[in-house]
């Protein structure tokens, strides 16, 4: 009787797992982001937050990610990117104002949920107002349960995570900022290719 149910949970787990990876390899909502060693693949989550991943679909699709520094970068941590505004490498990075810009489309209110800020995780950088997250995004490095609830998560890495590792480090005595940080050489949605 207990070697069914371990079965039982071991098939539901599965169908847990092929789920999710179901989900992330649906093409409209697979974005790639083209780092100087490769692809990192990032299932979008529009079951958890509609509207933020809407908005970075709408970015990618203007093209406005390409070339976008990753300006703070904390070790064990973080690496930020998405400040279409003064984080392009290409038009006038601007080291001292990055992070502190968003897009014209405007700032998205809070959609929070129960998705853990684990390893691999996209989650949405805001300000101290919880509605307003614009452009920004974040992927973790390691877990982070202090962000549970209180940041939208809109995906998750789903391949390239070495690729993320390798993002050159902030100053930690700066809070993680970058100097001449890597970038976004590209973004799209896998969508796009077909």
């Amino acid at each position: 009787m207990k070697m069914l149910r371990f079965a039982s949970s071991l098939i539901v787990a599965a169908g847990i797992l092929a789920g999710s990876a179901a989900f992330a390899a649906e093409p409209e909502n697979t974005m790639i982001i083209e780092l100087k060693g490769g692809e990192v693949v990032v299932g979008l989550r529009p079951d958890l937050a509609p509207k933020h991943v809407e908005q970075i679909k709408a970015l990618v699709r203007a093209g406005e990610y390409d070339n976008v520094a990753f300006h703070r970068v904390i070790d064990g941590f973080m690496a930020q990117t998405g400040d279409v505004q003064y984080g392009d490498m290409e038009n006038g990075y601007n080291s001292q104002m990055a992070g502190t810009g968003g897009s014209s489309l405007g700032n998205i209110d809070a959609e929070f949920s129960d998705e853990q800020f684990v390893r691999g995780t996209l989650g949405m950088a805001r300000a101290q107002d919880p509605n307003s997250a614009n452009s920004q995004f974040f992927i973790m490095f390691a877990p982070a349960a202090s962000l549970n609830g209180s940041y939208t998560v809109v995906g998750a890495v789903e391949s390239g995570m070495e690729l993320v590792d390798a993002i050159k480090r902030g100053n930690q005595a700066q809070n993680g900022m970058v100097t001449d940080p890597d970038r976004m050489i590209s973004v799209r949605i896998a969508a796009d290719d077909q």
